[in-house]
C-alpha cells in the first residue's frame, strides 16, 4: 500500500511528554486516524441504514443454502 506524507500540529506540552514516554508519533497519529476513519465508516453505514433500512425479501427467504459438504 503506498504512503503519502503529511504533516499535523501538536501541542507543544504533549509533543514534549510523548518525547520523555517513548511514545512513536508517527504510529500514534497513524493508529489515531485509522480508528476515527472506522468510526466515521461506522457512523456512516448506521445513518445509511436509517435513510434506506433493508427490507424482507422473498428471494432471500426462497433461495437455498449450497454446500460443498
Amino acid at each position: 500500500m503506498a504512503s503519502i506524507r503529511t504533516t499535523f500540529s501538536l501541542d507543544q506540552r504533549l509533543a514534549q511528554r510523548a518525547k520523555e514516554l517513548g511514545v512513536n508519533v508517527s504510529a500514534a497519529a497513524r493508529e489515531g486516524v485509522a480508528s476515527a476513519v472506522r468510526s466515521a465508516l461506522a457512523q456512516s453505514d448506521r445513518e445509511a441504514y436509517r435513510r434506506q433500512p433493508e427490507r424482507p425479501d422473498a428471494f432471500w427467504t426462497e433461495t437455498e443454502a449450497w454446500d460443498e459438504g
